[in-house]
């Protein structure tokens, strides 16, 4: 119960300023009216009901799966049995992550149903497939971190060159939106699992991070080639807006209910049964242990439900409305200054945050306090939150003049700063894009879109999440190189 309990605060810290600036932006700036007001309050609460009960279940569910798997592929050093189990587990926790379901949702949203939510789910799984198995072999082979992701990103620097400018923000979106509260603790075990096959604890400790980097670049590896492949013509893109007045307080709700059930269902089940497969073929059966996995996929499952309904019922709707009624002000700085002020305050509650800053601080022996860390994170996050709202209102400026400038110095700075480093700032891309940025923040960028005429909402509505991801990547190495500097030689390598 005390497990829960701590969950629940995290998850209260996390949706509670979202909340508080809604109703003072109500009472303010763009006012909603009741109906939709009291409509994203029970959002709210099915949200948090949601993200509790998910996180937990991820905890004594897919964690303890992700440890069993990773074990069982450290005690064999067949290079086949790893590219199996890459491939097979990278696909299918990729299909259950929440964020990418919201992702792709909104992408078919946008684009009438050209886009199909199903295919964007199916490509970017492939993706993270493909890499996760690529990271894992690169843990076997004793391959430097840096050189693997310099070779991945000058890859996605050309592909970037060839890929349809519809698709090129929902690329990099799509990167951000797969490291969610699934993905990451489940990709972190068998990371750990399998780098335990080293006998140098050094080794081991290092290569225990940048497995979530490496597969987070599956995702914009297969949707830029998916589109340059099938020639994708040209795709409008647009959003509807929820009246004040629009529907029941529940009804949106209940209509969405059963769809989302069904749907996470299908999504969980794979993941179960290849535990169930590997428990009695590779495992002496535990009964204790079964049935606890078996109770942590029934949390995951219900969380899941609940948290999708929530967003899908109301979050989505408020966030886009939030967006277009400020955009409507002709007031440009309502919108830069509200986005920036919005990123600040979800980083600052994410709870996967407090666990970045809290391992930073362990790895560093407490000379990099986790304060300044999250200080240099919010900052940046709202930094990035605020250019991406320019980049909306400022028909010149693309998704590219950032994303360029910001890879070019995360990569330049791999081969200056302390390599434990490098694991920890490009693990941590998808720390910073959590729920609330998946969900609120992105669709307040599309609400912004849609009420400015020379803007796009399919290319300049996405690539909140992408900006979002960056800016760790940048700024904790900045900090591994102050530590560098200021630690001498003596430092971490």
């Amino acid at each position: 119960m005390n497990t829960i309990a701590h969950k629940f605060r995290e998850v209260v810290l996390a949706v509670l300023p979202v909340t508080i600036m809604v109703l003072l932006l109500n009472f303010t700036l763009t006012p909603l009216g009741l109906p939709l007001l009291i409509r994203f309050m029970i959002g709210a609460l099915l949200i948090i009901l949601g993200l509790t009960v998910f996180l937990f279940g991820v905890d004594i569910g897919i964690t303890p799966i992700g440890n069993i798997m990773g074990n069982t592929i450290a005690k064999s050093n067949k290079v086949i049995l790893v590219i199996i189990s890459g491939l097979i587990l990278g696909f299918v926790v990729s299909i259950a992550e929440p964020d990418l379901h919201i992702l792709a949702n909104q992408v078919s949203l946008v684009t009438s149903g050209a886009v199909s939510k199903l295919s964007i789910v199916i490509v970017v799984s492939i993706g993270i497939a493909v890499m996760l198995a690529t990271g894992l072999l690169r843990i076997l082979y004793n391959y430097p971190l840096f050189k693997l992701l310099t070779g991945i990103y000058l890859v996605i620097l050309i592909l970037s060159m060839l890929t349809p400018r519809d698709f090129l923000a929902i690329s990099f979106d799509a990167s951000g939106a797969t490291t969610g509260a699934l993905t990451v603790p489940f990709i972190l075990a068998i990371g750990i699992g399998v780098s335990n096959m080293k006998k140098d604890s050094k080794a081991s400790e290092k290569d225990s991070f940048g497995l979530v980097a490496i597969a987070s670049t599956g995702a914009i590896l297969s949707t830029m080639m998916v589109s340059i492949l099938s020639k994708s013509s040209k795709l409008g893109g647009s959003i509807e807006l929820a009246g004040p007045d629009s529907s029941s307080l529940v009804s949106q709700f209940a209509l969405k209910m059963p769809h989302i059930s069904l749907e996470v269902f299908i999504a969980l089940a794979p993941l179960f049964l290849i535990y169930v497969a590997s428990h009695f073929v590779g495992h002496k059966f535990e009964k204790r242990a079964f049935i606890k996995v078996f109770k942590g996929m029934i949390y995951t499952y219900i969380g899941l439900v609940l948290f999708l309904t929530g967003v899908n019922g109301s979050f989505l709707d408020v966030g886009a409305l939030v967006g277009y009624k400020l955009a409507s002000l002709n007031q440009p700085y309502y919108l830069v200054l509200v986005g920036a002020v919005l990123g600040i305050v979800t980083i600052l509650a994410e709870p996967a945050v407090y666990v970045l800053t809290k391992q930073i601080e362990d790895v560093t022996s407490g000379y990099v306090r986790r304060q300044y860390v999250m200080v240099a994170l919010s900052l940046g996050v709202g930094l990035s939150v605020g250019l991406s709202m320019i980049r909306v209102l400022v028909y010149e400026i693309q998704l590219w003049h950032y994303l360029l400038p910001g890879y070019v110095i995360a990569v330049l700075l791999m081969f200056v700063v302390p390599k434990l480093f490098i694991g920890i700032a490009y693990d941590s891309g998808g720390v910073a894009s959590g729920p609330m940025t998946a969900t609120f923040i992105l669709a307040f960028a599309q609400g912004a879109a849609e009420n400015i005429a020379h803007a796009d909402v399919l290319v300049d509505g996405f690539g909140m999440i992408a900006m979002v991801a960056l800016t760790p990547l940048i700024t904790i190495q900045i900090l591994g190189l102050m530590y560098k500097l200021k630690s001498g030689k003596g430092g971490i390598q």
